[in-house]
């Protein structure tokens, strides 16, 4: 693989939170109270999660996200700024309070729940007040916790400066045909397809889509459609012990090594290995790791 000692920009436009994470023996079902054996909190959000994962790879990064004006806020944005993150584009509102996820976690499996608060006032001008420093960047990343009509403004302006766009689509909600067109790669979970492309067989989004779509699932596996045949890739680690942060992880792997001009399966392998990395650490952005660590 190539890696030059270029330090590519790369812009995140997305969400930040903290994840609470209670582990218990199983995951609830309706109406039914389990008791956890102890509770953690992470720095999450898909948007801080890619920022952390692209600074520690390498990367020059600037996040575009939303806070609360609350200690939680404040946490956030020292961590982030911690990992090399410019803030300088991080808006705070008085309109809700910082963004959290609770998370029940159950021998490696989890449910989660998300709760948005001041990532849904994240705007259209936040990305505008960015502006010359999108037309600066290499690469712009979004994902879907954000609203929707900030990922469509960016996605558009990014493309008319010229830019590399990867999409992380989750949760899972509709593109429009302007936003698949657009982007440069979209990275989706196996079991969101139809959510997302109105279309729950693999291999048609698949070849429909080819070298643009790479869905992946929990077992760290990738597949894609390179125009003439399905590849697979699959690093999945017996020790894992964390999946939260894995889809991010793989994508900031996928995105450094697209800048660095890699072929596309060297950038899923890549991808592939970051995110096996992150599943031997609790928290999503724990164990992200830095170039150095994957290159040794």
């Amino acid at each position: 693989m190539n890696f030059s000692s270029t330090q590519h920009k790369i812009i995140v436009v997305g969400s930040c939170s903290l994840d609470l994470v209670l582990y218990t023996e199983k995951i609830p079902s309706s109406n039914e109270t389990v008791m956890a054996s102890h509770c953690d909190n992470y720095f999450g959000g898909k948007g801080a999660n890619q920022a952390v994962g692209t600074a520690r790879l390498g990367a020059s990064v600037y996040f575009i996200g939303c806070v609360g004006l609350d200690p939680l806020g404040q946490q956030i944005m020292r961590n982030l700024v911690s990992e090399n993150v410019n803030v300088g584009f991080v808006t705070e509102t008085d309109q809700d309070s910082t963004g959290t996820a609770y998370v029940t976690s159950s021998d490696g499996d989890a449910a989660i729940v998300v709760v948005p608060a001041a990532n849904k006032y994240l705007t259209t001008q936040n990305v505008e007040e960015a502006d010359k420093y999108i037309y600066a960047s290499d690469m712009v990343l979004l994902q879907l916790e954000i609203p929707m009509d900030v990922v469509e403004f960016t996605i558009k302006k990014a493309k008319n400066y010229g830019k590399l766009v990867g999409l992380y689509a989750s949760p899972g909600r509709p593109l429009s045909s302007e936003v698949i067109e657009n982007v440069d790669f979209i990275v989706a979970k196996s079991n969101e397809l139809e959510i997302i492309f109105g279309e729950d067989q693999k291999e048609k989004v698949l070849k429909k889509y080819f070298n643009k779509v790479f869905i992946r699932d929990e077992t760290n596996s990738t597949i894609y459609f390179d125009g003439t045949e399905m590849k697979y890739f699959r690093n999945e680690d017996k020790s894992m012990v964390y999946k939260m942060g894995m889809g991010d992880a793989f994508t900031s792997g996928f995105s450094i090594a697209l800048c660095h001009g890699n072929s596309i399966e060297e950038c899923v392998k890549f991808g592939n290995e970051v995110s096996s990395k992150v599943s031997l650490g609790r928290g999503a952005q724990t164990a992200l790791p830095k170039l150095s660590e994957i290159l040794k």
